[in-house]
């Protein structure tokens, strides 16, 4: 009977060992999804999201000489309509982030021929998929032609500082989370200016984030 009953026990322990293992490995496996950190759009809190954009808008200099591009008589003015290709990525830092970009701008119309630029952004995070955004960085304009009569090497790039501000407005604040899912479409407006506030640039166009 003592046998019996030592090889009864071991039979249960042999059972409960593994048993325990497992609910172990359960709780081990889950702790970490319960302490994993998103952004207020539900994407990781932490990374690195690449995009791309297409924007559409238009740009006008003032008259007065700046960085070097000739000064325009009264009554004209250097402006145009643009398009313009940017690439870049935004790096989730909690509810805020930081990112930069390159841009490309093709003038459609008017004065300005291309524009090449690179910028800095940093940010929060709105809502269920907004950003709200300052920038920074440096562009390069050439242009078609100047007033008649103004002097200057056409093809020449003027460059200076860019500063501006934006919105993006992604699906979720707008009733549309199903749509593209956290990542996706977001429709971003922005404005900035060329050389300490001596342009108006307001653009407005899609942003695919990866």
């Amino acid at each position: 009977m003592r046998k019996l009953s030592l090889v009864a026990a071991a039979a249960a322990a042999f059972v409960a060992v593994p048993a325990m293992a497992q609910d172990m490995n359960t709780t081990d496996t889950m702790a970490p999804a319960a302490d994993t950190a998103t952004a207020p759009d539900g994407t990781r809190a932490f990374g690195i999201e690449p995009y791309v954009a297409v924007m559409g808008g238009w740009e006008q200099f003032d008259r007065q000489s700046v960085a070097g591009i000739p000064a325009q008589p009264k009554g004209y003015n250097l402006d145009g309509a643009l398009v313009e290709g940017i690439v870049g990525f935004n790096v989730p830092l909690g509810p805020v982030f930081v990112g930069a970009e390159g841009a490309v701008a093709k003038g459609v119309s008017g004065d300005i021929d291309w524009q090449y630029g690179a910028y800095g952004r940093a940010g929060f995070r709105a809502g269920e998929s907004g950003l709200f955004y300052g920038k920074v960085g440096y562009r390069w304009n050439n242009f078609h032609n100047f007033a008649p009569g103004v002097t200057g090497d056409l093809k020449r790039d003027y460059h200076a500082t860019v500063y501006g501000v934006g919105a993006e407005v992604g699906p979720k604040d707008i009733g549309l989370g199903g749509l593209t899912g956290n990542s996706g479409l977001r429709l971003r407006l922005e404005v900035s200016t060329f050389d300490d506030a001596h342009s108006f640039r307001p653009m407005a166009g899609v942003v695919a984030h990866f």
